[in-house]
């Protein structure tokens, strides 16, 4: 039995390539946040302070799935795995379990204003469930193997 692999397009590789440097950002995010010196961390206003304070330890864990497991879908999507698809529904529900600290429990939307403290996480959450659809639709396409 053989099986066929179609070629994937110069958009798949250009959607990929900007998914992977997204959620790059994200792990240098993470990464500053939980090496954030306590310096760092006085130099921010007393509001910011007590938020980066008060993360629980579920919510780090969360990010971490999230912005971990995203960079390994991106990584898999270039490497044409259907494996992909897999990992970014687990790297999806790390986001929103983080969302769900970030957007109402946390006092963000207090500290920053509800535009900027919504903005973000709407945009993270689009974007995680768009790179879902979108290894599904590689995958029947037959791009991914």
């Amino acid at each position: 039995m053989t099986t066929t692999s179609t070629k994937p397009s110069a958009a798949f590789w250009i959607i990929s390539v900007l998914a992977l440097i997204w959620n790059l950002m994200g792990v240098m995010m993470y990464i500053m946040q939980v090496t954030m010196s306590p310096e760092t961390l006085q130099a921010l206003p007393e509001a910011e302070q007590q938020l980066y304070t008060n993360i629980p330890m579920w919510a780090t864990a969360a990010f971490a799935i999230a912005v971990w497991g995203s960079t390994l879908g991106c990584i898999l999507l270039l490497l044409r795995r259907k494996l992909a698809n897999p990992v970014f529904t687990i790297a999806y529900f790390g986001i929103m379990v983080q969302m769900v600290h970030s957007l109402f429990i946390s006092k963000s939307i207090e500290v920053y204003g509800p535009g900027q403290a919504a903005s973000m996480p709407i945009m993270i959450i689009l974007i995680g469930g768009f790179l879902i659809w979108y290894s599904r639709r590689a995958t029947a396409m037959g791009w991914l193997k």
